[in-house]
């Protein structure tokens, strides 16, 4: 389970966030201060802040939309936008980047978001699971919707089957956390029925591949979350001064990621998700508190849900599992003639089985093309940064 107490790494800052910047007058109180230093000083501090803001929105959502498919649209375009800021910060310090430590720390980054793509590929695994859950569930809307037809036995075997078919697919998941094996092609281009067809057929190839690299039936969410939070520290106060405080962003960024990643894997289906993923929230940055308020809020979600053994956190898909419950205890309890009791009853239940349908009809394909944009920023991202990179080993050399 992660960590709530700081990492306890032996910086010499009493504190992050603006303090940083006062540590680094401090360091270099000797020198000139010129107008490029107090520009660099200003889009750092404007960095943390945005950051802050973002995720004190966040962190400000009520407890019936903390990890539904909006807030987890919110929290992708919180990262989307982080990410940008992030990289136009490199853009704008080419030289610094390309230095010794920054050009470690930068690289480690990178490192963490290749890691990254993988998991953008087994949560969109995870919305084509959920996809299939929202087909079965449309069968029981349209079986037992008493505004087109009246209701007969025959609708109700149908709708009886098709819960059923839920129960059998999500203990599936639940049991063996697998993917659909296939080539991932989410991100590349829009599916067709072709590939739709194909991804079935290829289901039994035996491993999933991503467009980062083969992902085996063996590969685990939680194994590659705890690699990207490995060494996941704050920068020490010498290598801010070293940095020219450009160590603080790409700290931030890193756990930005980490945090996004982590609040994915426990809210969609994906092949060994889990929470126990060992990383510590630093108190001593702005975004700090509501990052801290908002993994408690997703450790107590799953505490309350664990004894459940649930698909994920996502709040549509605790909606699933208890309208399906619900719906199964009625359809197995009625019997013929209807009363006009369990007729009404059935309204009700159809009428809740509907609303999470149309949740998934209006939510799924935007929060993919999001993870979609996500993969594709990351990509464009690393791209850029390994030539700054480059561009400036060549200039050394």
């Amino acid at each position: 389970m992660p960590s709530t107490e700081n990492s306890g790494t032996s910086s010499p800052l009493a504190a992050f966030g603006r303090s940083i910047w006062s540590f680094r007058r401090e360091q270099v109180h000797s020198m000139e201060t010129n107008q490029d230093s107090s520009a660099l000083e200003s889009e750092l501090e404007f960095f943390q802040q945005r950051v802050t803001e973002r995720f004190q929105d966040l962190s400000s959502a009520g407890n019936d939309e903390l990890l539904s498919i909006p807030w987890i649209q919110k929290l992708l375009d919180a990262f989307n936008s982080s990410l940008e800021d992030f990289r136009v910060i490199l853009l704008n310090n080419k030289a610094e980047v390309s230095k010794p430590p920054l050009e470690r720390l930068v690289d480690d980054f990178f490192e963490r978001i290749v890691k990254a793509l993988d998991i953008c590929n087994a949560t969109c695994d995870g919305i084509e699971k959920i996809r299939s859950w929202h087909k079965l569930l449309d069968i029981v809307v349209c079986a037992l919707d008493s505004k087109k037809r009246a209701l007969s036995e025959g609708q109700f075997r149908r709708a009886r089957k098709a819960l059923v078919d839920l129960a059998l697919v999500m203990l599936d998941e639940r049991d063996t956390g697998s993917v659909f094996s296939h080539r991932n092609m989410s991100f590349g281009r829009h599916n067709t029925k072709k590939d739709h067809l194909s991804h079935h057929r290829n289901q039994s190839s035996g491993h999933s591949r991503s467009l980062s690299w083969s992902v085996s039936n063996s590969w685990s969410a939680a194994k590659q979350l705890q690699s990207i939070a490995t060494n996941l520290i704050p920068p020490r106060g010498n290598e801010i001064v070293a940095t020219n405080g450009l160590a603080v962003p790409v700290f931030t960024m890193s756990f930005v990621l980490m945090f996004v990643l982590w609040t994915l894997v426990a809210a969609i289906p994906c092949q060994d998700r889990g929470l126990n993923v060992h990383f510590s929230v630093p108190r001593n940055f702005s975004w700090g508190t509501p990052l801290m308020s908002l993994l408690n809020r997703i450790l107590e979600e799953s505490k309350k849900r664990e004894n459940r053994n649930t698909n994920g956190l996502l709040r549509e898909i605790y909606q699933v599992e208890r309208c399906a419950r619900h719906m199964t205890d009625l359809v197995d309890s009625v019997q013929f003639p209807l009363t006009e009791e369990q007729k009404e009853e059935v309204e009700q239940r159809v009428h809740e089985v509907a609303a999470v349908c149309e949740s998934f009809r209006n939510g799924l394909d935007p929060l993919e093309r999001q993870l979609r944009e996500v993969f594709r920023r990351i990509m464009n991202c690393r791209t850029e940064g390994h030539d700054i990179l480059n561009r400036g080993k060549n200039d050394l050399d």
